[in-house]
C-alpha cells in the first residue's frame, strides 16, 4: 500500500491505495500550523493500517537537493510558521517508511505526463494557476530540477497595452508573471474573480496573454510538446481556449515543433496532485 499527500496552502489531501491509479481511501484536513496538521496527517495514516511508502507534493518553495542535509524542508515560504519545516523527515521517522518528495506542481506534472505518454508525449510542463502560479516539468519522464525546483511563475511577462499601471502583487518581483495573473492579483486588479466577471470583459484577454507568454516561453526554450493549465483561476469558461489560441499566435508559425506543441487542461482534473503523489510514493518504495 501507497501513502500520498498533497500539501497545499490551505488543506493536505490524503490518500492511500495499492496503486497511482487506485487511490482505495481519501481525507483532507485544514493547514493549520505545522505541528497541528502534521500531526493531524499522522493519524489519519494511523487508522489505514501499514504502507509501504509515502509520496508528498508540497507547497513551497522547498529543497529538492538530495545532497543537502534540508531535503525535505519546505523553505522560505510566506506561509507563516512553515519555514525550514522537515515535512518529509517528521513523516520518515513518524511513519518509518521511505519518502519521495517534490512541489505539489511537480506532483502534477508527473501525474500528467503518465497520461499524455501513452499518446507518445515525452516532454510536458504544467502550470497552476490559482492563488499562485507555479511549474513543473517532466522531460523522458524524469522531473527536471536544477539546483532547486522551477520558479515558472516568476518570470517576467511584457506587459499587456490595457494593463500598463497595475503595480502586480508579487512581495518579490511585483508585476512577474503571478504578480499579474495569480487569482489575488486579479482580485486586486478588478475587484473580482476571473470567472464571477462577464466573458466580454477585457480581464479574460489580458490574464489569457500574460499565461500564453508564458507557454511560449516553455515551447520555445524548453521545447516541451504539451503545458497542461491547472488550478482554480483555469477553471474559468473558455480560458484556456483563450490561452491556446494566443499561444499560437505569439508562435507566428516558427516553432519546429509545429501542432505538437499544445496547451490543455488536465487529465487528471483535481486529481493530478494527489496522482502524483501516489507515484512519488511508488519510486520511493
Amino acid at each position: 500500500m501507497l501513502g500520498a499527500i498533497e500539501a497545499g496552502g490551505t488543506k493536505f489531501v490524503l490518500a492511500v491505495g495499492p496503486s497511482p491509479d487506485t487511490i482505495a481511501a481519501r481525507h483532507t484536513i485544514p493547514t493549520r500550523d505545522p505541528a497541528t496538521t502534521l500531526a493531524a496527517a499522522a493519524a489519519w495514516f494511523d487508522t489505514q493500517g501499514r504502507i509501504d511508502a509515502l509520496g508528498i507534493g508540497s507547497f513551497g518553495p522547498v529543497a529538492l537537493d538530495p545532497a543537502s542535509v534540508g531535503w525535505g524542508h519546505i523553505t522560505n515560504t510566506p506561509k507563516p510558521g512553515w519555514t525550514d519545516c522537515d515535512i518529509a523527515g517528521f513523516f520518515t521517522d513518524r511513519l518509518g517508511v521511505p519518502v519521495g518528495f517534490d512541489t505539489d506542481v511537480g506532483a502534477a506534472a508527473l501525474a500528467e505526463y503518465a497520461a499524455a505518454e501513452a499518446q507518445g508525449c515525452r516532454s510536458l510542463a504544467y502550470l497552476t494557476i490559482g492563488t499562485g502560479i507555479g511549474g513543473g516539468l517532466v522531460l523522458d519522464g524524469r522531473p527536471v530540477h536544477g539546483i532547486a525546483h522551477p520558479e515558472m511563475g516568476h518570470i517576467y511577462p511584457r506587459r499587456h497595452a490595457e494593463d500598463r499601471d497595475f503595480p502586480g502583487i508579487c512581495p518579490h518581483h511585483g508585476d512577474c508573471l503571478e504578480g499579474l495573473a495569480s487569482g489575488p492579483a486579479i482580485k486586486a486588479r478588478w475587484g473580482a474573480s476571473l470567472s464571477e466577471l462577464p466573458q466580454d470583459h477585457p480581464a479574460h484577454a489580458i490574464i489569457a496573454d500574460y499565461v500564453a507568454q508564458a507557454c511560449h516561453m516553455l515551447f520555445a526554450t524548453l521545447a516541451a510538446e504539451r503545458v497542461v493549465i491547472g488550478g482554480g483561476v483555469a477553471k474559468t469558461q473558455g480560458l484556456v481556449e483563450r490561452i491556446a489560441e494566443r499561444t499560437a499566435q505569439l508562435g507566428a508559425g516558427y516553432l519546429p515543433g509545429g501542432d505538437r506543441h499544445r496547451v490543455i487542461r488536465p487529465h487528471y482534473g483535481d486529481d493530478a496532485g494527489i496522482t502524483g503523489a501516489m507515484m512519488l510514493a511508488a519510486k520511493a518504495a
